[in-house]
């Protein structure tokens, strides 16, 4: 992306507000001056997905369980640097646990290619450190269980399809016969979110070397996975940055940036959806007739917690418009829905939705390998300009964005 002539000043919050202007093609008797400020407000959470499997079960354990030659799977999004954790519990002990080292299973080899087929070799059984051999209580840290080969007991494999970024995970009990047969109980998985290029929880469920948590303590005891389920879903959700932000000052009744129910117009909506370069839409924007002043407000990704804002000139009877990448999507972006009149002020963040430019194939927000977010580029599609629909659980736009116009 193109950088620009950058103004910084600092708010009382210390937000650091990055003010671009441009492209000014009006310079009549323009007589008032407002500033848009755009914030991400998106609560940052641990996971993108998480969830339970369940087997169909033992007397041998509290829940259902996945018994020898018994299998279970089941399906979750992610791109390239996320990774799967999941825990189970090896029911015929007092406090033993399947799980991966930290963070979990990877996913994508350094190439960035789905890694698919058999992955049991990342799988390690725990000793969870609350019961010794007996049963009774004891207070020591989780540490490998040693000279026990997980994956002689537990078969797992991974299937991937490319154009929905989701993979299929399959567990198979193959601990019949052996000298450690066992069931598996049911179990609990999530994929982490990634924030600035790392992941927002590197530890997720339990930390190797550390004692216990009553969350991981239950599946390892009972096979119990209440607790950690409603742990993980509390601290389950879609988060996105942010991209810079087109603004226009215009006339007229149509919104230049885009028109709902209408295919995208070519003219920079796709590369602002899809990468966040507002350049290409800037450049067209400058011709067009109807338009008055282009506007950028900031110079790269807006993660939660920051803001962008610009100060633009209007005359009477002038609109605004402005768009900002969904950063963990494929082409979505938000946008005014309803026009935005130089007498308007406050808090605008109630005309605001979030639209997809038709331009590229959903998947998963934030987990989603052909995201520009994991360096991807969006497979081609042609669809009208729309508002996002139910599809994924997306919050409500005010808990994700605010925007102010004074």
């Amino acid at each position: 992306m193109k950088k620009h002539t950058i103004k910084i000043s600092l708010l009382a919050s210390a937000a650091v507000l990055f003010t671009v202007a441009s492209c000014r093609k009006d310079k009549n008797n323009a007589n008032s001056q407002k500033t848009i400020t755009i914030t991400n407000t998106t609560p940052v959470k641990d996971f993108v997905e998480s969830g339970a499997f369940y087997g169909v079960g033992s007397a041998q354990v509290q829940l259902p369980a996945v018994l020898p030659g018994q299998s279970v799977n089941f399906k979750f999004s992610a791109g390239k640097t996320q990774s799967l954790m999941f825990a189970t519990m090896y029911g015929a002990s007092k406090d033993w646990f399947f799980a991966t080292g930290q963070p979990g299973i990877k996913l994508f080899d350094n190439n960035g290619k789905a890694i698919t087929g058999d992955v049991s070799a990342q799988m390690k059984l725990w000793d969870n450190g609350t019961k010794d051999t007996s049963g009774a209580a004891e207070s020591k840290p989780i540490t490998m269980v040693p000279n026990v080969n997980p994956a002689q007991l537990m078969n797992v494999t991974l299937a991937y399809d490319d154009a929905s970024s989701v993979f299929t995970l399959t567990i198979t009990n193959i601990s019949g016969g052996t000298a450690n047969e066992t069931p598996f109980s049911s179990g609990v998985w999530a994929v982490s979110n990634v924030l600035g290029g790392a992941l927002v929880n590197a530890t997720p469920f339990f930390t190797p070397g550390a004692m216990s948590n009553p969350e991981i303590t239950d599946i390892a005891q009972m096979g119990n996975v209440t607790k950690l389920l409603a742990k993980a879903t509390a601290n389950t959700g879609i988060i996105t940055g942010l991209s810079p932000a087109v603004v226009v000052v215009y006339s007229g009744n149509v919104n230049p940036l885009f028109e709902l129910g209408k295919a995208d117009k070519g003219q920079g909506l796709k590369e602002l959806s899809q990468f966040g370069n507002p350049d290409v839409l800037m450049a067209a924007l400058k011709n067009t007739s109807s338009v008055k002043s282009v506007y950028v407000a900031g110079t790269g990704p807006v993660p939660p917690g920051q803001s962008i804002s610009t100060t633009v000139t209007m005359a009477p009877g002038d609109k605004i418009a402005y768009a900002t990448m969904f950063g963990y999507s494929n082409d979505w972006f938000f946008a005014n829905e309803q026009e935005i009149t130089s007498t308007k002020t406050g808090d605008i963040t109630a005309q605001t939705a979030i639209f997809q430019s038709g331009t590229g194939v959903d998947q998963f927000p934030g987990a989603g390998n052909h995201q520009a977010l994991f360096g991807g580029i969006p497979q081609n599609e042609s669809l009208p300009v729309n508002k996002i629909g139910s599809t994924y659980p997306v919050p409500m736009t005010n808990e994700l964005i605010k925007v102010t116009f004074n």
